[in-house]
């Protein structure tokens, strides 16, 4: 495993009581300028601001709703019409169509601008992050995405708006075009497996950067959360962006707190 480039990323590990808001900033703005190697983790937190609700908060899709976490279930989904026609109506009406990158997303551009970014790992499905224009090459999207649609039972797969014309047109539970299995979302549902490959280059990535930085994740959600403890074990400095505590916030050399889309942009393009 590799070494930190400088002694940016030394073991100071500090609590976020410690700072006062602006010297977080700065510390953290430092601690990005200094690395060579970044991996980034996104989880639901970034796309609040632009209007997408996570799932399990006060405000979540599965605490309002909890019928919409049965539909997440891919048992569930596949062996019951009315959970398939529940998600189709669901996917409808997502605040995803209407949602547009923020600054949180787009402050991620400056790490590719300055050729530090050596992966972004997100947990969401919005395609958020390629909509802000980063680099397809560099996005793994470890629970897939709500923009396209695949068959359970071929190969089929295509643009999600395809499928859900069909449902405007009076198809409740539209059937693939090509074999007549079902639809639903490219996302990972419980019960599907993570795609291996997509599992390898996240952890490659944490063994072999120099900093990684959490931002809006509970770190809660495994295994894909492992690449935080990985990256520290191989010596990288991490830094966590969260609006409240996290799961790992112990392990953290900084903790940022506030608002993703204000701190962000400051952290990466300086104070």
């Amino acid at each position: 495993m590799n070494q930190p480039d400088s002694d940016a990323n030394t073991n100071n590990s500090t609590s976020a009581g410690q700072w006062s808001e602006h010297e977080s900033l700065v510390e953290a703005a430092r601690m990005l300028t200094d690395s060579r190697r970044i991996v980034v983790l996104t989880g639901a937190g970034i796309s609040t601001d632009s209007r997408i609700p996570d799932y399990r908060g006060p405000n979540g899709v599965w605490t309002k709703n909890p019928k919409a976490e049965k539909s997440a279930t891919i048992q569930n989904y596949m062996a019951d019409p009315e959970v398939r026609r529940m998600a189709w109506r669901t996917r409808l009406d997502s605040p995803v169509w209407a949602a547009e990158p923020n600054p949180g997303h787009r402050a991620l551009l400056g790490l590719e601008r300055q050729r530090k970014l050596q992966l972004l790992i997100t947990q969401n499905v919005d395609g958020l992050h390629h909509a802000a224009g980063s680099d397809p090459q560099k996005i793994v999207e470890v629970h897939g995405t709500v923009r396209e649609v695949q068959c359970l039972a071929c190969d089929y797969r295509a643009d999600m708006q395809v499928a859900l014309d069909r449902v405007r047109a009076g198809e409740e539970d539209p059937g693939c075009p090509n074999c007549g299995g079902l639809l639903k979302s490219a996302t990972i549902s419980f019960g599907q497996s993570l795609i291996q490959d997509d599992l390898s280059r996240a952890g490659e990535a944490a063994e072999s950067c120099d900093l990684i930085l959490a931002v809006g994740t509970t770190l809660g959600v495994y295994p894909i959360a492992n690449v935080v403890p990985m990256a520290k074990r191989g010596g990288a400095g991490v830094v966590i962006v969260n609006g409240s505590p996290t799961e790992m916030d112990d392990l953290a050399d900084l903790v940022v707190r506030g608002s993703i889309s204000d701190v962000l942009p400051v952290m990466i393009e300086g104070p």
